[in-house]
């Protein structure tokens, strides 16, 4: 199959108060995720990194603040393919492995993974196989040319820490469920939720080898209990309170029915 080449991988749009979302148009929607820059003023959150097949940090250098700390919601492949570029990373102690030294089973990876092909991910079942993207990120771009890369400067985080922005803060939720370290960042001042694929409007992956679904449900009723006024999640549109009970209901819900 023949690829064209990109004219720009990644677009932005404004989501709200010195926030920002990024995304891989090119990339299929499965593990298109959602990138969240948060503008502080100490320093700035770049929430989640994408695949790494394009730089992140030339295409956001324009909102960059001086000190940027990358935030892996958890380590799957569409997460954090570009954490490698920030000198700043935190991430849950339990999956801090999968930025240390990818690829990791946390990654969706196996040893015959291409990435130009999703069908040698490690897909839960029925989700559609076909390419990972519709367009290439580079003139020469071969599916040999594409691998995670270790991040440095990482730093562990666990429940009930707050990420201090100077003029914002944010406190770590750990919410496993989806993966053992999945986080969620929590602005009780504004009702700002960065969930990460704990919750999205969208299917919900439950049924990975680390998933854990007591877990998750106990993830998922923590935040339906919260006063949250707007969820940016790691894929999908956002959204507010009364749609986050309506799609925690539904997932449990489904969960009654599976069982």
């Amino acid at each position: 199959m023949a690829f064209p080449i990109a004219d720009r991988w990644f677009e932005k749009a404004t989501a709200g108060e010195g926030i920002t979302l990024i995304w891989e148009p090119h990339v299929h929607p499965f593990l298109r995720c959602n990138i969240w820059h948060v503008r502080g003023r100490d320093r700035d959150l770049m929430i989640d990194t994408g695949t790494g097949l394009a730089s992140l940090r030339s295409f956001a250098r324009d909102i960059l603040g001086q000190r940027v700390t990358a935030v892996a919601s958890h380590v799957h492949m569409d997460h954090v393919g570009g954490h490698h570029e920030f000198d700043d990373c935190c991430v849950h102690a339990l999956e801090a492995e999968g930025l240390r030294a990818p690829p990791h089973p946390l990654n969706l990876l196996d040893a015959h993974y291409d990435p130009m092909e999703m069908a040698s991910l490690l897909l839960p079942p029925g989700v559609l196989s076909g390419p990972m993207v519709t367009a290439l990120p580079h003139e020469g771009f071969g599916s040999g040319s594409y691998a995670l890369r270790p991040a440095t400067g990482i730093a562990t985080v666990a429940e009930g820490d707050v990420l201090d922005l100077g003029n914002r803060a944010f406190e770590v939720l750990h919410l496993p469920g989806h993966s053992p370290g999945g986080i969620a960042l929590w602005e009780a001042k504004t009702g700002t939720l960065f969930s990460g694929d704990t919750l999205y409007d969208g299917g919900l992956v439950d049924d990975l080898e680390h998933s854990d679904l007591a877990d998750y449900a106990a993830s998922l009723g923590r935040l339906r209990a919260l006063p949250v006024e707007v969820v940016h999640g790691g894929h999908c549109p956002s959204f507010g309170r009364a749609r986050l009970h309506a799609l925690v209901d539904a997932q449990f819900q489904a969960w009654d029915a599976r069982a």
